[in-house]
């Protein structure tokens, strides 16, 4: 084989070098990325968990009040039914953003009803007196902020990996690596900060929030 021939040989081995080391620093750019989202799903599953754990408590210390609203037990204990039924993959953030909407929508309902059977209470002095509900009422409220930052957190990492996958020349190879783009929860005002989440249900009305 001659000069031109092997200078040939080499420019070849360079050139698969150089874009063998390109997909390789992409493939595990995208895994790196793609493991951080899974991580904040996890955190995001977390805190729903924790909620769902707490409402058979809940439920079990609002039955002992003398004729509790019978419809507002049974909205809560439904709703934490039709959270157990909205089917995800609990191994890894969704890609699906149907499928996403259909958990995230359950979860918004059992939040309501929480909510609501919270108003109900107000008409329950001793309810609001009892120790073990007042507890109860204090870790649903630092579940609530807890959700709240772990969805904001996990929007924020899956953006991070959807914008690295859609810029070029990831884009074009992306698809053909596995990596399929990551399903978001809905945007919520004030996304941009974490809201501090309380149930306080008395009858005096919000101060109107300061102007800007």
């Amino acid at each position: 084989m001659g000069k031109i021939g092997l200078g040939c040989v080499a420019v070849l081995v360079i050139v698969v070098l150089v874009v063998g080391l390109s997909l390789a620093g992409t493939y595990n750019k995208l895994v790196t990325l793609g493991q951080e989202v899974d991580k904040q799903w996890s955190q995001v599953e977390n805190q729903y968990q924790r909620r769902m754990d707490l409402i058979p408590n809940l439920v079990s210390t609002v039955q002992g009040a003398a004729n509790f609203e019978k419809s507002t037990l049974e909205a809560v204990v439904n709703a934490r039914a039709s959270v157990g039924r909205a089917t995800i993959n609990p191994g890894a953030a969704p890609t699906d953003p149907a499928q996403l909407a259909q958990y995230e929508q359950a979860q918004a309902s059992l939040g309501a009803a929480l909510q609501r059977l919270l108003v109900v209470v107000e008409k329950y002095p001793e309810l609001k007196a009892n120790a073990n509900f007042r507890d109860l009422q204090a870790q649903l409220e630092g579940t609530e902020n807890r959700i709240a930052v772990a969805r904001m957190d996990y929007n924020k990492s899956a953006q991070d990996y959807n914008t690295a996958r859609l810029r070029f020349p990831t884009n074009l190879i992306a698809g053909m690596l596995g990596f399929k783009e990551k399903a978001y929860f809905k945007a919520t005002a004030g996304a941009e900060r974490a809201p501090a989440v309380q149930f306080n249900f008395s009858n005096t009305p919000a101060a109107p929030a300061p102007a800007k």
